[in-house]
């Protein structure tokens, strides 16, 4: 399938709520284009882990992710849970890809998803995944990073933030966190 465009900040289609998918083996070809728009936006810029349909010019509810080596094609997906505790990390977009944002996301949450096969399927989800669910789950409702950012010192150009923050951890020690969904 083709490498897709991927839609820019500014572009009103960001801004969209994307509706739901009623005939799961129709994500299937959508499924392709955002893996492999997503190898070659790694291949050119050197990051990327997900992507959503609305981000190329689709409105419907379909995320694909790949992290660790697994790949996730998730359809329909829900939240079916959040946990309270949340961390604050630097979070950039591909509609963005030269700005980062500081926000705060939950350090767990358990999603609901049908794949394209039709199955249902559960992801309980810690740190980065957590941060990157929530992220890719906002676009699908019209949300951006830079809505979550957390004071108007919350937007840095890529290029300063390697300078000022890219050493800084994000994650906190797991020992010292209670576990939501185990």
């Amino acid at each position: 399938m083709p490498i897709r465009r991927i839609l820019l900040l500014g572009d009103p289609m960001l801004r969209q709520i994307s509706r739901p998918v009623s005939d799961l083996s129709s994500a299937a070809p959508i499924l392709t284009d955002l893996r492999d728009t997503l190898a070659e936006f790694r291949r050119t810029h050197g990051f990327g882990r997900g992507i959503s349909a609305v981000q190329i010019g689709e409105p419907i509810r379909i995320i694909y992710l790949e992290v660790d080596g697994q790949a996730y094609e998730i359809v329909n997906p829900v939240f079916v849970g959040k946990s309270a505790e949340t961390f604050e990390l630097w979070d950039d977009c591909f509609s963005f890809p030269d700005l980062l944002v500081r926000l705060r996301r939950s350090v767990e949450v358990r999603l609901r998803y049908w794949s394209p096969d039709g199955e249902q399927h559960e992801l309980d989800a810690r740190d980065s995944l957590s941060e990157l669910v929530q992220h890719e789950m906002d676009h699908l409702e019209g949300i951006l990073a830079i809505d979550h950012a957390i004071d108007r010192n919350s937007l840095a150009v890529r290029e300063e933030w390697k300078r000022q923050y890219q050493s800084s951890p994000v994650f906190p020690e797991a020992s010292q966190r209670k576990t939501l969904f185990s």
